[in-house]
This record gives C-alpha cells, sequence and structure tokens, in this order.
C-alpha cells in the first residue's frame, strides 16, 4: 500500500457520504456510498476480506476521494450520478435504455402523438421509456379508435390557418382526422382531447370517460343514434383497454412497487408505476453483480436509478423487504397482507419470470456458462466447499425383501453420465433392511473406488431420510472419507434435504434448479434400481422353473438361457437343438422333462 493511501485511511471522517478508488492510472475503479465513510471504505482493507473480485480490485486501489453530504439518502443520489457519469468498472449498473421507446406528445399547436425512440428537449411531453414496444402500440391504437387526431407534420399555427394555407387530406375524408387545418374543429376541442389522452397515458381514465359519456349524450339529445352508437364503442374500447390493466384495488393510486429475485451472479429487479389501480410502467432488468453486492445494496441503486428513469415522483414505495436508506418525503412499504403485498408479490412474479427467461437464453447459446452457474448455486445452497461437479446418487429396490438391489447412479456437470451406473447386489445382508443394505453398498462402491486411484464424487445422495444417510455417513467414516466428501439425504415426501449431524432439514425453493438436479439424481436412481430389480425376479422366477428339473443345474441353466433365451423357446426345442447345446445325456433329461409334462 502506497504511504499516501495509508495516510489517507487513517483521516477518514465518520460522517455520510461517497467515496471513489483510483488506481495508479487514475482510473476510476469503483463508487461507493456509506453512512460511515471510516467504517465502511476500512471494512475494504480488512485482512479476512471476503471475495475474489473484491481482494483483486482493493489490490488496484492507489488513492481515494471522499465527499461527504448531509444523509445517506443524498449519498445515495450522489453516487448514482457519479457511476452514470463515469461507469466504473467495479460498479453494478442497469442496462442502457436507448433503444426504448416513449410516447411523445409534440410541443406544437394541434399537436401530434406518436411512439419515438429519440427524446428532443424541446418542450414535448415524454412518457415512459416502455420496456417493450408492444404495450405502448397497443396504448396508442386505443387512443387512436377513440380520438381523431391529425398525423400530418404541417405548421398549424392559428396564423397559417387563417390565411388558407392548407386543404383537408385523406385522413380527412375517411374520418381519422376533423380537419383543424381547414379551422373545422377549434384548439379548444383539440386540446380538451389531448388532456384526456395525458390522463390515459397515466392511468387516470376519469376525463376520458367524462369527454366520451358528454359526447355519447349531446348525440343522443339531438337524436343522432348513429354517431351516439360510435362514442359509445370508442367508451367501450376505453373501458376494456382499462379493464385488461386494473390489477389491484383502484383505490391504490400513485404508488411505485419493486420485486426482485436473485442469484450467485445477478439480480434481477421489476418496477410497476401505479395509477388509479392501473400498472401504466411495467419495466424488468438484470444487474451483473461484481463485488459479491447484497440484495439490499442492489435494490438501493435500482431504487433510485429507475424512479430517475421513468420520471417518478410517487410518495409511496412498495418493497419486498426493508432497507436502511430513508428517502426524504417518501415512505418505504413493506406490506404483509391484503392488496399491497399481493401487488408487490406480483412484482416479484415478474421478476423471477424474466430470471428464467434469460437462463433459458444462456442454456441454448452459452451452455458451459449456464452449468458453471448451476454448479455454483449448488455449492453455496448445500455448504460445500468445491462445486459438485461429480455426483452419485443411491437407492435401494427390493419387494418383500426379495431380490434386493442397490443402485448407483452418476451425474457429471449436472448432466447422466450412464456408463459409469452400477448395480450393488448385497451380500452381507439378509432380508430387507435399507440402512444395512445401504450401509454395506457405501463402504463397497468407495473402498474400491480408493483402492483402483479412482477420482472421488463432490456430493453424495442419499435417497432417503436420517437413517439411511446414517447408515452411509458409518462407511465414510471407516474409509476416512467422512467430511472429505459432502453427503446428504433426500426425502421424498416434503423433499427435505438432511445434512449429517444436522436435525433440521433443509427446504430449497420449490423451483430451485439445486433441488431440480437433486431430484433428478433420485428419480435416475430410483428408475435404474426398479429396472435391474425387475430384472432379477424375472430372472429369477424362470430359473425357479428350470431348477425343478433333476439333474439340472445353475451352470446348465445358466448356458440354455444365454442360448435361447426363454422358457418358452427352451420348451420348444427339439431333443438335437439340446444336444448341440448340452450334450446327449442332459439334453435327453430336459426334452423328456418337458415333454412328457405335457
Amino acid at each position: 500500500m502506497n504511504p499516501s493511501l495509508e495516510l489517507q485511511l487513517k483521516t477518514l471522517p465518520s460522517e455520510p457520504g461517497v467515496y471513489r478508488y483510483y488506481d495508479k492510472n487514475e482510473q476510476l475503479l469503483y463508487v461507493g456510498k456509506a453512512k460511515n465513510l471510516k467504517k465502511r471504505v476500512l471494512s475494504y482493507f480488512n485482512k479476512n476480506l471476503s471475495g475474489y473480485r473484491i481482494k483483486i480490485m482493493v489490490g488496484k486501489i492507489h488513492r481515494l476521494e471522499t465527499t461527504i453530504v448531509n444523509s445517506e439518502y443524498d449519498a445515495l443520489l450522489l453516487e448514482n450520478n457519479l457511476i452514470k457519469e463515469h461507469q466504473p468498472f467495479y460498479n453494478v449498473m442497469l442496462k442502457d435504455d436507448k433503444t426504448y421507446p416513449w410516447i411523445c406528445i409534440k410541443n406544437e399547436d394541434f399537436p401530434r402523438i406518436f411512439l419515438t425512440r429519440n427524446v428532443i428537449k424541446d418542450g414535448s411531453e415524454y412518457y415512459g421509456p416502455y420496456a417493450k414496444v408492444r404495450p405502448a402500440k397497443i396504448l396508442l391504437d386505443t387512443i387512436k379508435h377513440i380520438y381523431k387526431l391529425r398525423t400530418c407534420n404541417l405548421n398549424l399555427s392559428p396564423a397559417k390557418i387563417a390565411d388558407g394555407k392548407y386543404k383537408v387530406c385523406l385522413e380527412y375524408h375517411i374520418k381519422n382526422c376533423e380537419g383543424p387545418c381547414e379551422d373545422l374543429e377549434s384548439k379548444e376541442e383539440y386540446d380538451e382531447k389531448i388532456d384526456a389522452i395525458r390522463g390515459i397515458i397515466k392511468g387516470d381514465f376519469r376525463k376520458a370517460k367524462e369527454y366520451l359519456v358528454n359526447q355519447m349524450m349531446k348525440h343522443a339529445s339531438n337524436l343522432q343514434f348513429e354517431e351516439a352508437q360510435i362514442i359509445k364503442e370508442r367508451l367501450d374500447i376505453l373501458e376494456d383497454y382499462q379493464a385488461k390493466n386494473t390489477v389491484v384495488n383502484p383505490n391504490i393510486d400513485d404508488v411505485d412497487v419493486f420485486g426482485m429475485t436473485s442469484d450467485e451472479t445477478a439480480a434481477y429487479v421489476n418496477f410497476f408505476k401505479i395509477r388509479n389501480g392501473n400498472i401504466i410502467q411495467s419495466f424488468t432488468t438484470e444487474i451483473k453483480k461484481i463485488l459479491e453486492e447484497t440484495d439490499e445494496d442492489i435494490m438501493e441503486e435500482a431504487l433510485i436509478e429507475i424512479r430517475q428513469k421513468f420520471g417518478s415522483d410517487s410518495k409511496e414505495v412498495l418493497l419486498p423487504f426493508h432497507l436502511s436508506v430513508e428517502i426524504p418525503n417518501v415512505k418505504l412499504i413493506v406490506p404483509k397482507v391484503g392488496d399491497k403485498k399481493r401487488i408487490v408479490e406480483l412484482s416479484e412474479k415478474n421478476a423471477k419470470e424474466y430470471r428464467l427467461e434469460k437462463l433459458k437464453q444462456v442454456q441454448i447459446i452459452d451452455p458451459e456458462r449456464h452449468t458453471n452457474r448451476i454448479m455454483a448455486e449448488m455449492q453455496k445452497l448445500l455448504r460445500m466447499p468445491v462445486e459438485p461437479r461429480h455426483i452419485e446418487g443411491f437407492d435401494n429396490s427390493n419387494i418383500q425383501g426379495t431380490n434386493p438391489v442397490s443402485a448407483c447412479v452418476v451425474f457429471k456437470d449436472g448432466k447422466p453420465s450412464k456408463a459409469d451406473y452400477r448395480i450393488f447386489h448385497p451380500k452381507t445382508v439378509e432380508g430387507p433392511n435399507d440402512f444395512a443394505t445401504m450401509e454395506e453398498v457405501i463402504y463397497r462402491r468407495y473402498k474400491r473406488m480408493l483402492d483402483e486411484g479412482e477420482s472421488l464424487p463432490q456430493l453424495i445422495l442419499i435417497d432417503g431420510g436420517k437413517g439411511q444417510l446414517s447408515s452411509a455417513v458409518k462407511s465414510l467414516r471407516l474409509l476416512g472419507l467422512y467430511g472429505k466428501i459432502t453427503i446428504v439425504g433426500i426425502a421424498k415426501r416434503l423433499e427435505e434435504i438432511f445434512f449429517p449431524e444436522d436435525p433440521i432439514p433443509l427446504y430449497l425453493d420449490k423451483k430451485s434448479e439445486t433441488l431440480k438436479i437433486l431430484q433428478r439424481v433420485r428419480d435416475e436412481a430410483h428408475r435404474f434400481g426398479v429396472k435391474h430389480h425387475r430384472t432379477r425376479r424375472k430372472n429369477s422366477t424362470i430359473k425357479s422353473e428350470l431348477e425343478e428339473i433333476p439333474g439340472v443345474g445353475e451352470k446348465t441353466i445358466e448356458l440354455l438361457l444365454s442360448k435361447l433365451k426363454s422358457v418358452k423357446r427352451i420348451k420348444e426345442a427339439n431333443q438335437e437343438t439340446l444336444e448341440e447345446i448340452l450334450g446327449k445325456s442332459k439334453a435327453k433329461v430336459i426334452w423328456e422333462f418337458f415333454n412328457n409334462n405335457g
């Protein structure tokens, strides 16, 4: 550490603020915020620092700068602005929204309304951005079905209209425009429509409905029933659009909602802007984790960035968990029950679906990255020292204690390696005893692997609860492998994951990929075991019929079955065929046994 940096660390203030790390080339590495600058910055230089990427970054720090602010919220705002401006390598950042569309109400006489990706600071109104084009287009189409608006780019100033500079076009004749260019529609009438449209875009349908109802009643009172029916159809379109976009209690007004899900490598944040019970904005983004950021850290960054992005000034924000930051004049609420709780759950569901969509894309485009992520997730959830690249699963199969077999299946990088599957026939266990069978099979499997110098698995999965797991652990202890290989049991009823010497089982999320792989290993071991158990029972039944023949032993039976494949074909074989396989004397015995007993 250079002397000037060491001196800076000793003189840090204990105030809220922002810190910035620079390397020896004066490149900005990282911008962070803190309630207490001294405590936060010194934590990076702790000898027990965890996280590979954090250690790499700290090794590059040559100097630091700090800025003191009045509150943690001010620190969060300053941090957000600095990250956007300088884009430091080690900071998490939301994806750029340059390609997202906006709905524009143009700053002009008789404003046009259209979709655009270019925001021009000319006094026009922009609503968005919309994460997907389709909802914005549906909204615009709905507006155009209800209101007749001009689409031309003429300069409709009062002077030019008064001078008769323009003539109505085709849009007027096909009844898509009221003809303001020839002063056939007043500016007051047009502005009244624009005002109602602003409400629709913001999720407030009251003015639009009031305008349409007044128009409908006006036509009806003048006995213009066809015109009234057209207005009625437009009102139905508006109400249908509103119904499809109302997802919560209409009394929930002017609220921002955030949901999140995360894994080892990224967080996925969803945002709803709600007005009058309508979701008027929905946006989901992926935020890559760089320095092992917590969900709380990422949510704080996303909260500020997304609210700025969508120009939200809501005084109430619904969240899935508590944040330490306080925003002036804004309530941060974690709802426990009711409609507000349900809308947060819906936001979280959107985040989860977005994550699954992204993971499926990665699985197709980059299967190796997909595997690496799953392995890292399994290592963390199962408390393992290493990733479970090699998993072995065991299951016992027997019916009424007969013909027991124990199956061992092998998964490598999360996929079955069928060439490595093994079947064990218990040698020391009499009768149906799953515990003793598991103890014997585990010992035999890993004693042989040790003797032959084979690579051992990182994870052993036992199909069963505490009893079977304890039996398997006994064998690992005898072999000196306990503690060197992670071993867990999985109980089928509640999908509980049991660890040795831990009375409390682990319950994984039902959609967790870790649980899905464990279930697949368990189910594959069961399938493989049952298949061989049935084969053994079948062969046992066949052999028992042949064993009734006097003077015929096991070797003779096996030779016959290897050549003729079934008892039926043995029965149907003539004496000459049997003689070719067994010789004259035994062939005669077998042929006479089946033919004399008919």
